[in-house]
């Protein structure tokens, strides 16, 4: 008998499996933050039952029910500033979503001449010039530190009170139009010329605005593949052709085209009575709001910017200039690019917090979704808790989706490690 034949010696030392016991569930590491995590998840969905429990039966006592039927019902009031058609006899659905259009439009135009304000100043704070830079300072501290509201309130009686009346537009009178006659600012708003279709594809003008979102948002796709294009060459040869001419023909020519077949023309307003008629009327209620929100949010900007920039090396602009690159290139290639790994989170916030400030539209009379839904329909309606609901479900969609966009943005400028 050999030792391989002993049963003995082949068979391995192993040590006998213990039984899984309760304790480990709070001692073994292994465990324990499963544990955790499943207790914390049945206290939220306990704690999420008592609330809609508690709150139906405070709804039952006061003889409610949780319905959005109210929103297929007739409206019966007017909405002075609006992208869509609407009338009193539309339903409250109709109103809440041109209150959502009004909101979306007054954060999208103010987070783009905030960000154009804040890059400037940001810029600007750093300069050798110690007239521009205390300007710049005293924009930056005066703003941040006076409420958004006193803003809002202040730029819209300086309108109202301040320009000129329509009336005073007529022939004799004392004030006059801009731009060849084609823009006048007033006491009761700003009139500018608009675009109306005589051949629209769709019976709907909002369509056509839709059909030429899409065709620019596919040319400036086709143009981001032809700066790609010219990076590749610019990368294997060293020479970057020149392509800004064919940027601008595959910007201009495509919509330029559809406008033509469309029949787009320019419809100028003109005073007629005592008041202009024909045009876009800009209400000094949306103009208060977003130069408001555009300075007030620019000034924090221009800090973020400001910090951005000094976090980045000097000596990245000493071998700039030793290139031969001018201060202006220097900042446009060297540094910006560099910052922007530094500005874009802090900058997310800010676009955040600029959209939901625009609630304070209701302090002007500007009928975004918070007046609208949140305001008269629920005031009509009796249904608070339906109405700032859907408000709340909206602000929530619309904050993660710039937070999406705006990460997907960050991620694209952050330094790729191998």
């Amino acid at each position: 008998m050999t030792m391989l034949d002993d049963p003995r010696m082949s068979t391995p030392n192993v040590a006998p499996k213990k039984g899984f016991k309760l304790s480990q569930l709070i001692y073994d590491t292994r465990y324990r933050s499963i544990t955790i995590q499943v207790i914390a998840m049945i206290l939220v969905v306990l704690g999420l039952y008592w609330l809609v429990n508690n709150t139906i039966q405070n709804l039952s006592a006061l003889g409610k029910d949780f319905d959005f039927g109210f929103l297929s019902q007739p409206a019966g009031y007017d909405i002075n500033q609006r992208l869509v058609e609407y009338t009193s006899q539309s339903t409250h659905g109709r109103a809440a979503f041109v209150g959502i259009l009004n909101t979306m439009l007054v954060a999208f135009l103010g987070c783009v001449l905030a960000t154009f304000l804040g890059v400037i100043a940001g810029v600007l704070r750093l300069s050798k010039n110690w007239i521009v830079s205390r300007l710049m300072a005293v924009y930056v501290e005066g703003f941040r530190n006076v409420p958004l509201l006193l803003w809002i309130i202040a730029i819209f009686a300086l309108m109202t009170e301040s320009m000129p009346q329509p009336r005073e537009f007529k022939v004799g009178g004392d004030a006059s139009m801009m731009l060849a006659d084609s823009v006048a600012v007033t006491n009761r708003g700003v009139y500018v010329p608009g675009i109306v279709f005589e051949n629209g594809f769709l019976a709907s003008p909002v369509m056509n605005w839709v059909i030429l979102g899409v065709i620019l948002i596919v040319s400036l796709f086709v143009i981001r593949i032809v700066r790609r294009r010219a990076d590749v060459v610019q990368e294997s040869t060293g020479v970057r052709p020149t392509t800004w001419y064919q940027q601008l023909a595959l910007l201009i020519v495509p919509v330029g085209v559809v406008m033509f077949l469309m029949g787009a023309q320019l419809q100028y307003p003109y005073i007629k009575g005592f008041n202009f008629t024909d045009g876009i009327h800009l209400r000094n209620s949306l103009i208060a709001l977003w130069l408001a929100l555009s300075l007030y949010t620019g000034a924090f900007i221009a800090e973020i910017v400001r910090a951005g920039i000094l976090a980045i090396s000097k000596g990245q602009s000493e071998a700039a200039f030793a290139l031969g690159l001018r201060p202006n290139r220097t900042m446009n290639l060297v540094i910006l690019p560099q910052a922007m790994r530094v500005i874009i989170p802090p900058l997310i916030s800010q676009y955040l917090n600029l959209t939901k400030n625009s609630s304070l539209a209701i302090a002007v009379g500007y009928m975004d979704v918070r007046s609208t839904l949140g305001g008269i329909t629920i005031n009509q309606t009796g249904r608070e808790l339906e109405g700032m609901l859907l408000m709340a479900a909206f602000y929530l969609a619309l904050s993660l989706a710039i937070s999406g966009v705006m990460n997907i943005y960050n991620n694209r400028t952050q330094l790729q490690e191998r």
